[in-house]
């Protein structure tokens, strides 16, 4: 199989468990975000130390890749953290929509990152994307603008972060050491808010939180896979499969139903990606 279509098949294997770990982390309740944020980096690590024990090269990092895992474990704490809050305060959809925003945030930061330049149909994709995550947000004076805003900065964070991931990859970091540094870097980030705000959990929210770090694995494992296997704007738009797997699963569990705005929102925010895609492939 050539490496792009592995990479469009990761990137969607990447999407249906990043979809599971929303749905996991409702469904877990009202616990504080940065509880539920350490728990599913904790399982990460451990499934990505699992996969390093088991490979020669073991645990050991590529010369000159500690300050772009740095940057990706930073820039991806906070996307998380960001997306985490916007999953418990709105409609699971909008928050991943506004989370997808993230391919659009990685062509402009390839640009300062990786000199990857875009060309004027590219940057008019960024455009529309935009326009159409102004439906979602329902710009107003009140708390769910507030949180709308949360999520679009979680995509502006996994953007940066996936942009990072690219550069390694093209380094020839491997993925689990990509996967285990930021889950550690973020447990660590989120260890202090879980002493002072730690909320006891009964043994089906534990068990929500334990397999929305198993989803939040498996999407990170194969998200990085995809980055590593092909530039972002080549299969980029595959990753909006999240989205329709995320409105699937907040409508049966959930009852949710996306208002006329979102899904105006939706189209123009997908339609731009598959738009830019179907260009770029013909290109």
């Amino acid at each position: 199989m050539k490496e792009k279509q592995q990479g469009i098949l990761f990137i969607i294997l990447a999407g249906f468990f990043f979809a599971s770990m929303s749905f996991f982390v409702r469904l877990s309740g009202d616990l504080p975000t940065m509880e539920k944020a350490f728990f599913r980096n904790a399982v990460a690590v451990l499934v990505a130390a699992f996969m390093l024990a088991r490979t020669k090269e073991g645990f050991h990092v590529q010369k000159g890749s500690w300050p772009d895992l740095l940057m990706r474990s930073f820039c991806g704490t906070v996307g998380l953290i960001c997306n985490f809050y916007a999953v418990d305060h709105m409609n699971i959809a909008d928050a991943n929509i506004l989370n997808k925003l993230s391919p659009f945030f990685a062509i402009l930061m390839s640009y300062f990152i990786l000199k990857e330049k875009a060309n004027k149909v590219e940057w008019a994709c960024v455009a529309v994307a935009f326009i159409g995550a102004v439906f979602v947000v329902k710009p107003a004076f009140n708390m769910q603008f507030v949180n709308a805003m949360i999520g679009v900065t979680g995509g502006l964070g996994a953007g940066i972060a996936y942009t990072f991931v690219r550069k390694l990859g093209k380094k020839g970091e491997r993925g689990p050491i990509i996967v285990m540094v930021f889950s550690t870097f973020s447990c660590l980030c989120t260890v202090p808010f879980l002493i002072s705000e730690f909320q006891p959990m009964k043994a089906v929210q534990l068990l929500c939180l334990l397999m929305a770090g198993v989803s939040a694995a498996g999407g990170q494992i194969f998200i990085t896979k995809a980055y590593t296997k092909a530039p972002a704007k080549e299969i980029s738009v595959f990753d909006y499969t999240q989205v329709l797997f995320a409105a699937l699963l907040g409508f049966v569990f959930f009852g949710q139903i996306p208002d006329w705005m979102s899904l105006v929102g939706y189209l123009i925010i997908i339609g731009s990606a598959i738009f830019k895609w179907n260009y770029l492939r013909k290109e």
